[in-house]
């Protein structure tokens, strides 16, 4: 008989269990994803919208924008940020550029229409522009910009880290790459 009630009580508390990890699992808020099908008309459309600007860079080498981004690294994040005191993804491409008179625009939308672009990640060189989508909900296509390090590593600024470096194969940011640009010759 004792056994019995054992087998009762157990039976209450892995159901139990087992409706909290289905609840919080439902709980759960999913951004939607376009199908294929749609993100390949969006990227069509953009490429088609104007792309492959050239850049002023007045012989500029790419290390040395890198070196001017990784100043900033620790620099927490602000929307339309462009200063030390804090800064958005765009504001820390848009100052390291600026920094070496190379004027790029100032979101990162406006960012993706200069350079090559480069589809394939494992084509990127570094000082390249990466390019992501769906980084929050934004009417524009591109909604985050970063500077490509070399050895899978781009240099951005996220809205919990700041300034900070992190691997593109990163699942959250892996899975909204869209495309890099060169914009050093």
């Amino acid at each position: 008989m004792q056994s019995i009630f054992r087998g009762l009580f157990l039976l209450k508390w892995l159901t139990l269990l087992l409706g909290l990890l289905l609840a919080a699992s439902c709980s759960r808020r999913h951004r939607p994803v376009a199908s294929p099908v749609v993100a390949d008309r969006q990227l069509q459309a953009f490429l088609n919208s104007g792309t492959g600007k050239p850049l002023r860079t007045h012989g500029v080498k790419p290390n040395e924008v890198i070196r001017t981004a990784e100043k900033y690294v620790g620099t927490p994040h602000c929307m339309g940020g462009t200063t030390s005191r804090c800064m958005d993804c765009s504001g820390l491409t848009y100052i390291s550029f600026a920094a070496h008179r190379i004027e790029l625009p100032r979101s990162s939308q406006e960012q993706a229409r200069y350079g090559q672009v480069i589809p394939d990640r494992n084509a990127l060189k570094r000082g390249d522009l990466v390019f992501f989508i769906r980084s929050y909900n934004s009417r524009d296509y591109i909604t985050h910009v970063g500077i490509f390090l070399g050895n899978n590593r781009f240099i951005h600024t996220s809205s919990s880290q700041g300034v900070t470096v992190t691997p593109l194969d990163n699942p959250w940011w892996s899975e909204r790459f869209v495309f890099g640009t060169r914009v050093f010759k």
